[in-house]
């Protein structure tokens, strides 16, 4: 009989083509972890993230869960996976999990963090995890002002990348934090799902209002005329992380 597992997966995106694994591309994180699961099942592992991070997008702790029939416990599971993964995804954990867990549907919020680099000089070591931005000064406060129009639920198909979108692009946005660690500046986004690209085409509509390009009182006519067009342009993948994803029993 299978058993359910929930794991908890930290991966460097930079390169992978993103979560989802493609019929024609093996390289993403959906694939390596049903690589290795497949051959200590032996057969094909279905495994299911809490969303799909894009290309070049980072994870501390993306959640996902699996069905097993091998006779193995949670830690042993854990050790192989670790054993058999590429240096650049490493499973934090794996639990054995109520039948009905299911990582995407059961999720309650999720955490981004997006971090921008405003110094000159590139921090070699972090050039992979951050976007450098250094056009103009970046004002927090009008940041800050803009992102309270956007927190809430709202229709955000201005910030959605996909044009084509056929289902509801109604979001609900808990809170964006914007802090300043030096020269870094750090925006979290805490909401109940995501559409795609929308953390980075609201990252760089902020940064667009911080560097004075665009007036923050104008959130609410772009949120109205949901046109991807209107908004501002896509930050870099590099510097968005998957901070957490939270769940009814961690609430």
């Amino acid at each position: 009989m299978k058993k359910n597992y929930k794991m908890v997966v930290s991966y460097d995106g930079s390169r992978y083509k993103g979560w989802q694994r493609l019929k024609d591309q093996d390289l993403t994180v959906q694939g390596k972890l049903q690589e290795v699961l497949d051959k200590l099942e032996g057969a094909f592992v279905d495994v299911t993230g809490s969303g799909r991070t894009d290309a070049g997008v980072h994870a501390l702790s993306q959640v996902a869960n699996f069905h097993l029939s091998a006779d193995m416990t949670p830690k042993e599971i854990h050790e192989y996976l670790n054993r058999y993964l590429p240096d650049d995804i490493a499973v934090i954990s794996v639990e054995e999990a109520s039948e009905r867990f299911h990582a995407r549907f059961n999720a309650l919020n999720k955490t981004y963090r997006y971090t921008i680099r405003t110094s000159p000089i590139l921090d070699v070591f972090k050039r992979k995890y951050e976007y450098q931005y250094v056009d103009h000064e970046l004002d927090l406060e009008k940041m800050r002002k803009a992102a309270d129009y956007l927190t809430g639920t709202h229709d955000f198909m201005s910030f959605c990348g996909n044009n084509h979108i056929k289902k509801s692009t109604e979001r609900t946005l808990y809170s964006i934090d914007i802090t300043r660690d030096n020269d870094l500046v750090i925006i979290d986004f805490t909401g109940n799902g995501f559409l795609q690209n929308m953390v980075r085409i609201l990252t760089g509509t902020l940064i667009e209002v911080g560097a004075g390009l665009r007036d923050a009182d104008s959130m609410p006519e772009l949120l109205d005329m949901k046109k991807r067009a209107e908004a501002g342009f896509m930050a870099p993948a590099k510097g968005l992380t998957l901070l957490k994803v939270v769940y009814p029993e961690e609430s």
